[in-house]
């Protein structure tokens, strides 16, 4: 999940025939207008943010394998996409994916302002090879800080979470060192210093959510694993709070299953673009610009 505006998806929400039914029974399971919501929300990861972005992977997902005549063989979801995942492999019933995507969020925003009151924040970076990141993390050794690599998604392109007060300095070092400081996170995810976290979520989150064994295959972002039970879905969604994402190890995972193409259902400006994709499979986008489009004519 990343930014994704209002804006940019507000409209893809009302007219796609998959997100207008989800998009209703969303509502009905909120009760209350998550178009509306999400339209006067503020921030990139509030409440409506996640539960819209959810219910467009979901929605995506569903339109690309109609129109492009798709039979996946595996699904994956990397970070805050495993939720969508657990749904759209048979896992969880559309209805708890709501509950439990909404139930989520909120959870993480109580633990940052009330369990945890280090102010911390995930930087993403790219261009920086992992000889020159052991440079830098070195430093912060020297200094006494705390952080912990909390993505990787290509050999020179990770992100790691550490204390806000540090994140200036970070990306200044980068840029000496030719690398390319992104998108600053936040709320920060995937470090074992949440277990905090993770045991909140499976007492408020996880209550009263029924997970089935999911129809098709789920691949752990987190280690490459291919899960097929119930409660393995339930623990990958409880892990994410303190396991890394390790998305060139999933993508290796698929490559082993010989899988070529891989579709990205949402709107994705990271994790099908990094060279361990675009190098290894043919990836097909399905957002929310491209399910705009007027439909193709049979001439065409």
């Amino acid at each position: 999940m990343g930014p994704a505006p209002f804006a940019e998806v507000g409209k893809f929400m009302l007219v796609n025939p998959f997100a207008r039914e989800l998009v209703a029974e969303a509502d009905e399971t909120l009760g209350h207008s998550l178009f509306r919501a999400f339209r006067a929300a503020e921030g990139d990861y509030s409440v409506p943010a996640q539960v819209a972005f959810f219910v467009n992977c979901l929605a995506l997902a569903r339109w690309a394998e109609a129109e492009f005549g798709l039979d996946p063989s595996y699904v994956i979801g990397p970070s805050f996409g495993g939720k969508a995942t657990a749904v759209h492999s048979g896992s969880l019933s559309f209805a708890d994916g709501v509950r439990l995507t909404e139930r989520f969020a909120r959870c993480l925003d109580a633990y940052f302002a009330e369990d945890y009151p280090e102010q911390v924040a995930t930087q993403s970076f790219a261009r920086t090879p992992r000889a020159l990141l052991d440079e830098i993390l070195a430093e912060l050794d020297g200094d006494d800080e705390w952080y912990d690599i909390t993505c990787t998604l290509d050999e020179d392109f990770r992100m790691l979470t550490l204390r806000a007060s540090r994140i200036e300095w970070l990306q200044q070092r980068l840029r000496a060192a030719g690398g390319m400081p992104l998108y600053v996170m936040r709320p920060p995810m995937h470090s074992i210093a949440f277990a905090g976290l993770r045991a909140r979520a499976a007492q408020e989150v996880m209550a009263g959510l029924e997970f089935h064994d999911p129809v098709l295959p789920v691949v752990s972002d987190q280690d490459g694993s291919v899960l097929t039970g119930g409660e393995q879905i339930r623990d990958l969604l409880l892990d994410c709070c303190v396991r890394a994402v390790e998305w060139p190890t999933a993508l290796d995972a698929l490559r082993s299953r010989e899988v070529g193409t891989l579709l990205v259902a949402g709107q994705d400006a990271l994790f099908g673009r990094v060279g361990a994709a675009t190098k290894n499979f043919k990836v097909v986008p399905a957002n929310p610009r491209l399910a705009l489009r007027p439909r193709r004519t049979a001439a065409a």
